[in-house]
């Protein structure tokens, strides 16, 4: 019994210890690809435009990689959280586990080219969407509203705690993720907007991993 509850534990910090590789993973394939992708600007450029060209295969598999990593988080906060009572302790791991399908989405489903990028594509904003670009964009939005609410439900869920700094960090990274995020649709072309809301993501993931190396439980000594 010891040596499988053991192993039960172990594994779960496995499936945690994968949260906190993905959102730093995600951030830093991104990064190096805005620095040395030509005609890539993320003022202009969504991240999720880096799936076209000859290199995009490097973005499509960040979004399965980071995908497979948070759904694989979620089941380990779900084997963390499950037991316990208080709010969130379903919902929570669930919107987590949507966040990282909603990637493997966006790699299955890519956007356009579009505004120059990859270069030869015709400056501007494109007057007709592929069908796949359109499933792209479900798929992200749906994704991103599950990582909003889990910022959300944690915030409720760290508040009835008395985890006021974890509440606080939660309520913030949600509500600067859907305010920039509005800021998308209500300025479009904004460079200022387009920018914020890459560096919402940027928190949002850090948010995540930190999530999950917060909940991750410690080796038993011997």
């Amino acid at each position: 019994m010891t040596h499988d509850v053991t192993a039960a534990a172990g594994s779960t910090r496995t499936l945690l210890t994968c949260g906190i590789v993905a959102g730093p993973l995600y951030i830093v394939v991104v990064v190096l690809q805005m620095l040395t992708r030509d005609g890539f600007d993320i003022s202009r450029h969504p991240a999720s435009m880096l799936s076209n060209g000859d290199q995009g295969w490097i973005q499509i598999a960040n979004f399965v990689a980071c995908g497979l990593l948070f759904v694989a988080c979620a089941i380990g906060l779900r084997r963390i959280l499950g037991p316990t009572a208080g709010p969130g302790a379903t919902w929570g791991p669930r919107l987590i586990g949507v966040f990282g399908a909603g990637m493997l989405g966006a790699a299955a489903f890519s956007a356009d080219p579009a505004d120059g990028f990859p270069p030869g594509t015709p400056n501007g904003t494109p007057t007709t969407m592929s069908w796949h670009a359109g499933v792209h964009l479900l798929v992200a939005g749906i994704a991103f509203l599950a990582l909003i609410a889990a910022c959300f439900v944690f915030t409720r869920r760290f508040a009835a705690a008395g985890r006021t700094d974890w509440a606080a960090f939660s309520g913030v990274t949600g509500a600067a993720f859907l305010a920039t995020w509005s800021l998308i649709f209500t300025l479009q072309g904004s460079r200022p907007a387009n920018i914020a809301f890459a560096l919402a993501i940027a928190l949002a993931m850090v948010w995540a991993s930190l999530l999950a190396a917060h909940h991750r439980p410690r080796p038993a000594t011997a």
